[in-house]
């Protein structure tokens, strides 16, 4: 998420005797956004405040430069190469898309060197220093009992990353879909959204949606909102409704391939739309009698 600060992580690897004694640090693996991370590097920080994107590069053992497929031109991917190079000099760098790389690449590796680290920061096994954190940056957490209407869902999302996309680092959760047996996990990164049903909830779990927002200035209680107006139930679909240029049962006129054709009526009916049970209206003739 960029959040995270390694230090503290591996810490724990010198300071409790009976860890020491049963458990080896291999490597710290930084996962790096190759679409975003530049973005994250360039950020203005608040006056004393951590760059904790610059924390994770600087302390990898490994940076496995994931998601390459979203960016296409070799010589941007040799600008992040570069970009990566300028803080950690020492680190292999390991390309890949949808993280998919070798284990042996990643895993016994034996890389992590402690006198190194201690080079770069004489201070890596205080465990009373302070860190300063950018207190912009926020996560909000959402678990609630309650089926979700996937259009609605799919509506604000999209305005959402439109328009706080550049503020929102992640988004991840799982949700369970108003008329669909199968669970539908999503995850986002700034406007980049992958959403996909998998296995099926188990007849005695529990339907909960859980979700996460990680992201800078972010409104709380908007967003909580924002979620709540995608539940499906009738009040949301109540506000649809009033949302529609025409009402259920109104005759129009409408430009068809025929020309212009009257009489026609909204008819409201179910309708699918992917795997989600969504309301529409739909036009139909009603001769007038």
């Amino acid at each position: 998420t960029g959040l995270a600060d390694p230090a503290p992580v591996a810490q724990t690897f010198f300071m409790d005797p009976s860890i020491e004694q049963s458990c080896k640090l291999d490597a710290i693996v930084t996962v790096v956004d190759a679409k975003h991370i530049l973005q994250h590097l360039n950020e203005e920080k608040p006056e004393g405040a951590e760059n904790e994107a610059v924390e994770q590069i600087v302390f990898a053992d490994r940076l496995l430069l994931n998601k390459c497929d979203l960016v296409p031109d070799e010589a941007d991917l040799k600008k992040v190469e570069a970009r990566l190079r300028a803080i950690n000099k020492f680190a292999p760098i390991v390309r890949s898309t949808k993280s998919e790389v070798s284990p042996d690449q990643v895993l016994g590796i034996g890389a992590f060197d402690l006198k190194r680290t201690l080079e770069m920061d004489p201070e890596f096994l205080d465990t009373e220093g302070e860190h300063e954190h950018d207190s912009t940056i926020t996560s909000i957490g959402i678990n609630m009992e309650a089926d979700v209407d996937l259009g609605l869902f799919s509506g604000w999302l999209e305005v959402l990353l439109r328009d706080k996309g550049a503020d929102l680092f992640r988004i991840k959760g799982v949700l369970p879909i108003k008329g669909v047996p199968d669970k539908y996990v999503y995850h986002a990164v700034h406007m980049i959204y992958e959403g996909r049903f998998t296995e099926a909830w188990a007849p005695d779990e529990e339907r909960r949606c859980k979700l996460t927002f990680i992201g800078k200035n972010l409104d709380h209680a908007a967003l909580r909102q924002g979620f709540e107006d995608c539940l499906a139930n009738e009040a949301n679909y109540d506000k649809l409704k009033k949302s529609f240029r025409f009402g259920v049962g109104d005759a129009v006129e409408c430009n068809t391939g025929d020309g212009w054709v009257r009489d026609l009526a909204l008819k409201e009916q179910g309708m699918m739309r992917g795997k989600s049970m969504v309301r529409v209206g739909e036009l139909v003739f009603e001769p007038r009698r």
